[in-house]
């Protein structure tokens, strides 16, 4: 990395020096491993006394960016090389049981020793930022569930929150925030694709005549869902029906996708119409719900579900943080087929 200097600039030196640096890492420019030039030869490149490098040099060892090595020089730093143990800082949105799944198998698979901080944001940015100007230079990884509200003004401000993270210690899991640029690692679901693809490759209309779509204003990405559920439904010709409670007419052949959580009084009352219909789930009327955990074997005797699969975003965060390694991965998306369709 060239670093520059501007003598004019109203900004401190060792400041302009410091930022470049962490902009290089930020933006992968700069790379584990990856030399400085010496203080001295800095220094004389652009006739600033080397006491002012020494400083910014400093500054970024104390921030764990760059680490000296005896007789050679300033390196960015490489987590792979270093015994110490790794710290990692666990961000979710909120907690739920998709979460503690996807954690335990995270848990699972990093490096013997490896220390875990977990926390909440709640989809609050003010909170986040909070996290942020508390934690932001004492952990080695960041593992961040980047779900927040989807105004325009609030996702701006999520990406320059995120842009504070050196892009070779962030890992965003089952969200891609879009507008981050970088080589930051990711474990993530597309919400409107995947209900399309899910859909399309499991759905059997020979027996469900109608789709009809249950949501809640309070679900977050209920509307790239629906869209997704629309495309679907449009190409293969399906009648699609979007509703915010089970209704009280049920009809032979109606299949429910129900996206909000499995076990709250949504699916309670939608099964009791159904029972009140005269209909059997299962044969006369379908349920698929949306995410997968243990419990959907035993609910309606089996509850089919279209689900990313949290055990695998779990696994590859935690493999990217084991071989320092950052990709951007697209998580599978599935339906599991049980007895409800």
């Amino acid at each position: 990395m060239n670093i520059k200097i501007d003598n004019r600039a109203k900004h401190s030196l060792y400041k302009q020096i410091v930022e470049q640096v962490e902009r290089g890492v930020r933006d992968g420019s700069l790379q584990p491993g990856d030399q400085l030039p010496s203080m001295n030869a800095l220094a004389e490149r652009y006739d600033i006394s080397r006491e002012t490098v020494k400083n910014a040099y400093g500054i970024l060892v104390e921030k764990s960016i760059i680490e000296p090595r005896h007789g050679k020089g300033f390196y960015v730093k490489d987590l792979s090389t270093s015994g110490a143990r790794m710290s990692v800082l666990v961000v979710f949105d909120k907690f739920s049981v998709y979460k503690q799944i996807a954690f335990d198998s995270f848990s699972k698979h990093l490096p013997e020793g490896t220390e875990i901080t977990i926390l909440s944001h709640d989809q609050n940015p003010d909170m986040f930022e909070y996290i942020l100007d508390t934690h932001l230079d004492s952990h080695d990884y960041y593992v961040i569930a980047p779900h927040f509200p989807t105004d325009e003004q609030t996702q701006k401000r999520v990406v320059k929150l995120l842009e504070r993270v050196p892009v070779r210690k962030l890992i965003l899991i089952d969200h891609l925030q879009p507008g981050l640029r970088g080589q930051f690692g990711a474990a993530y679901q597309d919400f409107e694709n995947d209900i399309y693809d899910g859909l399309n490759e499991s759905f059997d209309n020979s027996s469900a005549k109608r789709l009809r779509v249950i949501t809640l204003p309070m679900s977050m990405y209920g509307n790239k869902i629906c869209k997704g559920v629309e495309r679907f439904a449009s190409e293969k010709k399906i009648n699609v029906e979007f509703l915010s409670a089970a209704p009280d007419l049920i009809e032979p052949g109606d299949a429910f996708l129900i996206l909000n959580s499995q076990l709250d009084s949504g699916l309670v009352d939608l099964a009791r119409k159904i029972q009140e219909s005269g209909l059997e789930i299962g044969k006369g009327v379908f349920i698929i719900s949306y995410n997968e955990f243990p419990m959907n074997e035993l609910i309606l005797g089996g509850l089919t579900t279209v689900s990313t699969d949290f055990p695998e975003i779990g696994r590859i965060a935690a493999e990217m943080i084991a071989s320092h390694k950052m990709r951007k991965v697209h998580n599978r998306f599935k339906m599991i087929r049980r007895r409800t369709f």
